[in-house]
Order: structure tokens, then sequence, then C-alpha cells
């Protein structure tokens, strides 16, 4: 897990073999910002030779403020540290926690399950209207029925959620059935389940983990986990948890300035932002503990990066989740 603390960058226009390129990389280090400017004139160097060896490379690195599934390092800046556990603002302004071996993993559900009810609502009273206004024909029936169509919608889809839930499996059943299903055929394995706000997250509790070994990426398949976090943890050889709400879902907009290092003269800006962030998310939780399954065993270091994620999550009490 690399998370430097100064970035710099390095730019160069050259002509090799009788063609111009422009050239750019960022060099990073947790010393200085020289020490990150030495690496980023190195890794130009890097980019020629590979250029003069005939392969075909990236001329361009662009600025962004989270590339960790494309391999660059994290670059958020460091809130805080708890030994080699990092606490990061991403580039949307929320908290994240990063570990390199203690394992947590997110299932997302379907983000069209509520739509597909709502539209499935509508439809349905719709053609109810139709079907009335035609046995009538009467085109006052008609629009009478388009009117309590868009009115009764909420209301009606509200009713086909709860008949879902009764006689069919939702998203989050199911979600919840390959985790259970995982714990049955892993017995020794501790977890804790939490709900977030549009899905499930686990944290392994029983041991530590290599965020490239065999076990991570078994869990990984078998609870079908976010496939963009997998290749971020490939990639960063590390484990992530968002641990602070995100800003649209608190009434804010996400944070402009959200690339790090801002220039300095920006920088009264982002900070006045995140203090109204803050204020707001106060009020939030950003999961809520479930359920626990399998084993009792705990590993150490698993207890302490689980009580900082409760701690700064607010997992343990019935605020909203966002």
């Amino acid at each position: 897990m690399i998370i430097p603390r100064y970035w710099a960058e390095a730019k160069i226009k050259t002509h090799i073999a009788g063609r111009s390129y422009t050239l750019k990389r960022f060099g990073w280090s947790d010393q200085s910002v020289a020490a990150a400017q030495r690496h980023a004139e190195q890794r130009v160097a890097e980019a020629i030779e590979k250029i003069n060896a005939g392969e075909h490379i990236r001329r361009i690195e662009h600025k962004v403020p989270y590339n960790g599934a494309e391999g660059l390092p994290i670059r958020e800046e460091i809130i805080a540290q708890h030994d080699d556990v990092m606490i990061t603002r991403n580039g949307y302004g929320a908290l994240c926690l990063n570990t390199p071996d203690v394992l947590f993993a997110d299932i997302d559900f379907a983000e069209s399950s509520q739509l597909t009810v709502h539209f499935a609502a509508f439809f349905m009273l719709l053609l109810l209207s139709i079907a009335v206004s035609a046995y009538f024909m009467s085109w006052m029936i008609l629009v009478i029925g388009l009117i309590i169509s868009f009115l009764f919608t909420r209301v009606f889809a509200k009713s086909l959620s709860t008949l879902q839930r009764r006689f069919i499996t939702t998203p989050e059943q199911r979600s919840l059935a390959l985790i259970r299903n995982f714990s049955q055929q892993h017995p020794h394995w501790h977890l804790r389940v939490y709900r977030t706000p549009k899905g499930y997250r686990i944290l392994a509790m029983h041991q530590i983990f290599d965020a490239n070994g065999k076990e991570a990426q078994l869990m990984f398949e078998a609870i079908k986990a976010d496939p963009h976090y997998v290749r971020m943890c490939k990639n960063q050889n590390c484990f992530r948890a968002r641990i602070s709400p995100k800003p649209w879902r608190i009434g804010m907009n996400r944070l402009r300035l959200g690339i790090w290092p801002v220039d300095p003269q920006d920088l009264a800006i982002r900070e006045a932002w995140v203090r109204e962030y803050e204020q707001h998310a106060k009020h939030y939780s950003s999961c809520r503990f479930v359920e626990q399954f399998g084993s009792q065993i705990v590993n150490a270091k698993a207890k302490q990066v689980q009580l900082l994620h409760d701690q700064y999550c607010k997992s343990g009490t019935h605020l909203d989740l966002a």
C-alpha cells in the first residue's frame, strides 16, 4: 500500500528518432516535495528509455484525484495515520480508511431495482386507466386516470415493494444469502456484516490478508464484490472502506478541489468546504452493523481496525445512512 504525502510532476518535450514527444510523469515521496520531484524526473527518464527500446507507452499521465484501480498510488490528502492504517479524503470529499492487510469487501445492490418497481407501478396504473376509459369510451376518464397514475405511483410502488419482499427475493436478500453461503462453507472465517446506503460491507476479523492472495480473491468471487474495488485491491495491495458520507447524500455538492495537493491559493476554499461538510456529516452514519457470521476468532490487528472503522462510520447508531 502506497499513499504518498508529497507529489510533484516533471514534463519534457524531446525528439527521439526524428519524432517529437511530450512526456509527463508524476513523482511521489513520503520525505519531501524535492524527493517527489526527483522521482518524477526519474520516471520521465525511464519513459524515454522505453521509447528508445521500441515500447509503446502512455505519454501523458493525467492528474486525477484517485487512480487506484489503474495502478498509480492513491493520490489523496492524508488526514490521520494509525500505525499502518491511513485515513484519507477522497476526490469528492469523503473520508476513506486504507489498510494493507485487514479485509474489507463491498457488495452493491442493483441501482435499478427501486426504479423498476416505480416504473412497474406507474405502468400498471396507466394500463388500468386505459382499460377503464376504453370501456366507457371517455377521454375524460383517461385524463383523470393519467393524473391518478402520476399521483399514486409512489403509494402503489410501496405496496409492490412490500409484496416483492414477501414473495420474491430482493437484491438485499440475495446478497446476504451469498455471504451466508460463504460463511457456511468457511466456518472458521469471522465475518462482520454492515449495511451501507446501497449494499453490504463485510469485514473479516479472524486473520489478516494479502490483498493479492488467493483467500481474499476467493471471497471476492464468492460474494460478487464490486469489480472496480477488487481491481483496486490488486493494484494497490490494500483494502479500503469509505467511512464518512457522500456529500450529495447530505445536501452538499462534491468537493470541487478534490485533486491533491491543491494550489496554496485554493487551500482556504477547500478548508471552508471541509468545515461545512463536517457539520453536515455528523448527523449521518456511513454504515450500520447488521450481523456476525462464522467463528468467534478475533485477530488483534483486525480488532483495532474494526474499532477505528466503527467509530468513524458511527456504525452502532441509528442515524440515517449516507
